[in-house]
């Protein structure tokens, strides 16, 4: 079984920056394909990014695409999304996801096996 722990969340005001974390249990994270989620009020879960194994794997929403940046930390079992001009409709309770594939690629929410239980980002106008 794998735990995922978000953090990093906050209230922020348009156009500024935030970094969330997601680390995670076990000693297999390298293997995973990781991903990252948000679901605003009343709306479905929706893709944000996803990192491969490999660098340079990254697969972006267009809405986010230019602004934010998925990464990894092998060595610290961790994934990250940095988050540059936010804008209020980035406001969204966000999700980290694990895959235990190779195949990374991939957008759906039943796409991936393990979920973290979310931080809440706001961002203010």
């Amino acid at each position: 079984q794998v735990q995922l722990v978000e953090s990093g969340g906050g209230l922020v005001q348009a156009g500024d920056s935030l970094r969330l974390s997601c680390t995670t249990s076990g000693r297999t994270f390298s293997t995973y394909t990781m991903g990252w989620f948000r679901q605003a009020p009343g709306k479905e879960r929706e893709f944000v990014a996803a990192i491969g194994r490999r660098a340079g794997t990254t697969k972006y929403a267009d809405s986010v695409k230019g602004r934010f940046t998925i990464s990894r930390d092998n060595a610290k079992n961790t994934v990250y999304l940095q988050m540059n001009s936010l804008k209020p409709e980035d406001t969204a309770v966000y999700y980290c996801a694990a895959r235990a594939s190779a195949v990374w690629r991939v957008t759906g929410t039943n796409d991936y096996d393990y979920w973290g239980q979310g931080t809440q980002v706001t961002v203010s106008s």
